[in-house]
């Protein structure tokens, strides 16, 4: 097994977790099995506890683990299936070495942070990295760890320590540090500037770890100079030294990598069986990728109303999941973010002008999302959203929360039942139309909610989802909800119109919803954006897409027929045709495979 570690400098945030991802790509590309750990330091256990605010959006994985955001940009990246413990926390690790000394496994030995956190930390890694992911069982041969935070980081130290002692332990043969800073270019000079990266390398140095790649990045390409004062005063040779700067879109990152000739480094470096001359496929792919989505002139305006819209990390998979979509469109996707609570009528008596500002860009768009969350805050604006895209026609697709949303919206203004809520939100309603499920824990917040990835069977053979889904009889997509839809509603819903076209197996739970009558007023209960891919968009948030521009109707009219022409090729033809190449691809991931079930 080889093991790269990436660490970062001067300031968090900047882009360890693309450029890890990117690295795994160039690997991927060339026949390399890749598998990919994050380690945060905080106490926490997990991200399951987190606001958004914190550290962006709680990602689920399939096994129901609630992870970093990072970890989704390595499945979509990778194309891979990551577990929980593919994400290291300092509350676990402590929590493993409390557990063994409360059971005694330390034979009354004082633990202390080196030798048992540090070996508990070397022993996780070991043993995750051994743990296959690419769906076929096979081993990894690369296990890529992203070290999060800043060199310094006091919360971070003990992990520093590990990897020094990991780096022999392994041998230098088959490890590899790679350390991520800024180099920065202030205005008032307009020059690029070393320093900051000269002192997180020694400060890295010191703590015995020494890189042996640096990626400098930069908001413009690179200097030479600077790239010769970084290896001069790093230790690190000129080729060595990596220029990463601001692109249009990361997926031209790889692209940057390689060119910069990564590759021919981890071959020397690690000694990898790559055949010569080296695969091509996947990387003339990438870069046909990147200059689309580079090239694209049509754009569809989607309103996101949400309860977390000031950190756009909130929603980073939904954003993922759009982009993707809207690229099978040959359409760039502009996201109008709107907080919820904006819509409401207290927000117009008390600012009149967010709050018609709130509903210009709601009436402006082509379509409107309504994204999951928890809590009270906002969701009258949500319904009302519903409401308005249900009455004027407008595509419209829930998640989860937005599936609640949905309901309730629908029970008040159809059904009326205009005290029609969720338990979450008023325990006394007569009306409980959205209700907690019974396994849901009102005590503990952490790991109680209905997680991961659950089936779900199709209910109808006409459900514009079935056909969206290549008329499978039942899907697998990632869920994290507490509440879920009362059936003692559904019989009376379905009368008016209100389709429950997706069930969990039992019949219990109400998965998918689709409204009659209307051009596409869709919501799930499952969170689809969790397994979108580049080029293997989400079928919900395709099928919204399209309909946002106006071409779901033809392109289900051809039976979904997909034409084996690659539908990420960039030409100019009908919109017709152009329905007719859309990706082969989409998301297949979400389909059990018949022949293993």
């Amino acid at each position: 097994m080889k093991y790269i570690l990436v660490t970062g400098g001067v300031i968090s945030g900047i882009g360890k977790g693309v450029i890890a991802s990117s690295l795994g790509t160039i690997l991927k590309a060339c026949g390399i099995r890749v598998t990919s750990i994050k380690i945060d330091p905080y106490i926490n256990i997990d991200a399951g506890t987190f606001s958004p605010y914190e550290h962006g959006e709680v990602f689920v994985l399939d096994d129901g683990g609630e992870v970093d955001l990072d970890l989704g940009n390595y499945e979509r990246f990778l194309d891979i299936k990551l577990h929980r413990d593919n994400n290291i926390t300092t509350g676990k690790i402590y929590q493993h070495v409390i557990n063994k000394e409360r059971k005694g496994d330390y034979l009354g030995k004082t633990v202390q942070v080196v030798p048992h956190i540090t070996d508990a930390i070397q022993n996780w890694v070991e043993n995750v990295s051994m743990v296959p992911v690419d769906g076929d069982n096979k081993l990894p041969d690369v296990c890529i760890v992203e070290l999060g935070g800043t060199i310094g980081d006091i919360e971070g130290m003990p992990f520093v320590e590990a990897f020094r002692q990991f780096q022999f332990r392994v041998k230098r043969e088959n490890f590899c540090c790679i350390h991520v800073s800024l180099v920065p270019q202030p205005g008032s000079t307009g020059e690029q500037k070393s320093k900051p990266t000269q002192n997180s390398v020694r400060e890295l140095r010191g703590l015995g770890l020494s890189p042996d790649l640096i990626v400098a990045r930069s908001e413009s390409p690179l200097n030479s100079s600077v790239k010769d004062k970084i290896s001069n005063f790093c230790h690190v040779e000129p080729q060595h030294v990596i220029g990463i700067h601001d692109v249009p879109n990361i997926y031209r990152v790889p692209l940057l990598l390689e060119e910069q000739k990564m590759v021919e480094y981890f071959i020397e470096h690690f000694n990898l069986p790559v055949p010569v001359p080296r695969p091509r496929k996947l990387m003339m792919k990438w870069r046909e990728l990147a200059d689309r989505i580079d090239r694209l002139h049509k754009e569809v305006h989607i309103a996101l109303v949400g309860k977390y819209t000031d950190l756009e990390d909130a929603y980073a998979s939904v954003l993922k999941a759009l982009k993707h979509a809207a690229l099978a469109c040959n359409h760039k996707v502009k996201v109008k973010y709107i907080e919820a609570a904006d819509l409401e009528e207290k927000t117009k008596s008390e600012d009149p002008v967010k709050y018609h500002d709130a509903w210009q860009q709601l009436c402006s768009s082509n379509g409107i999302l309504v994204p999951g969350g928890f809590g009270i805050r906002g969701t009258e604006g949500m319904i009302l959203a519903c409401n308005w895209a249900r009455k004027t026609k407008k595509p419209f697709l829930g998640i989860c929360l937005g599936l609640q949303c949905a309901v309730i919206e629908f029970a008040r203004n159809v059904l009326d039942l205009k005290d029609a809520a969720s338990t979450e939100f008023d325990k006394d309603t007569t009306n409980p139309v959205v209700i907690d499920m019974p396994e849901h824990n009102q005590g503990d917040m952490g790991g109680t909610m209905r997680l991961g990835k659950r089936r779900t069977l199709f209910k109808s053979d006409t459900s514009v989802m079935k056909k969206l889904y290549d008329n499978a009889e039942f899907i697998e997509e990632r869920h994290r909800h507490r509440y879920e839809v009362n059936t003692k509603y559904t019989a009376d819903m379905e009368r008016n119109g209100l389709i429950f076209v997706g069930q969990d197996v039992e019949g219990e739970r109400m998965e998918i919803m689709e409204l009659q009558n209307h051009p596409f007023y869709i919501a799930v209960q499952y969170h689809p954006e969790y397994i979108t891919r580049p080029m293997k968009p989400s079928p919900p948030y395709l099928g919204f897409i399209m309909a946002s521009c106006g071409k779901l109707q033809n392109y289900l009219a051809k039976g979904c027929r997909l034409s084996p022409r690659n539908g990420y090729s960039d030409s100019d033809f009908s919109d017709d045709d152009e329905l007719s190449s859309i990706t082969s691809t989409v998301s297949n991931a979400s389909l059990t495979d018949k022949s293993t079930s």
